[in-house]
């Protein structure tokens, strides 16, 4: 489906056969920050795509431009056996597409798609380093209360902000 103020990109379900353009893709972004995706530790999951969200009764999409190579990705998947909680993975953007409005198309995505699936609350970690993806996520209405955890599991220790936003009563 195309996004709507971007008819030249599209969102589509994430296969595993695009696994190679989405761990670019997030490795470009770790770089901006010293990093690499580590797929033996937490970027684990991006080996088997299909099996770690809709296996998991999740969702993972891919944006596509008109030259169908992927450049953004988001993801929402239960936590644990819940069936009213889930967390959102994988919201990267080409760093030219950052700021543009297609964050928000696909975070709006997210808590739709977790609403009409049930869901009555969104909770996620985000790296402390993220300042921007912060303040764009407090625009949205999530809320921290600067809970921190200490992450060992890529290139380099990092540490992770605590996100939540209940969407039960949002419309």
């Amino acid at each position: 489906m195309p996004l709507s103020n971007f008819p030249q990109l599209s969102i589509q379900p994430a296969f595993n056969a695009d696994q190679e353009q989405i761990v670019r893709l997030i490795d470009d972004c770790y770089q901006e920050y010293g990093d690499r995706v580590i797929l033996a530790g937490d970027d684990r999951d991006l080996l088997d795509i299909e099996g770690n969200y809709r296996g998991r009764q999740g969702e993972f999409i891919v944006v596509r431009d008109s030259n169908d190579q992927v450049v953004g990705t988001h993801a929402v998947v239960p936590i644990g056996h819940s069936s009213e909680l889930c967390t959102f993975r994988r919201l990267y953007l080409d760093s030219q597409l950052r700021g543009t409005g297609i964050g928000r198309e696909l975070m709006i995505w997210a808590i739709d798609w977790a609403r009409n699936k049930g869901f009555r609350r969104v909770e996620f970690w985000s790296d402390t380093r993220f300042t921007r993806a912060h303040a764009f996520f407090q625009k949205l209405g999530f809320q921290t209360q600067g809970e921190t955890r200490d992450m060992d599991d890529g290139i380099q220790p990092y540490s992770e902000y605590f996100f939540w936003l209940d969407i039960q009563s949002i419309h």
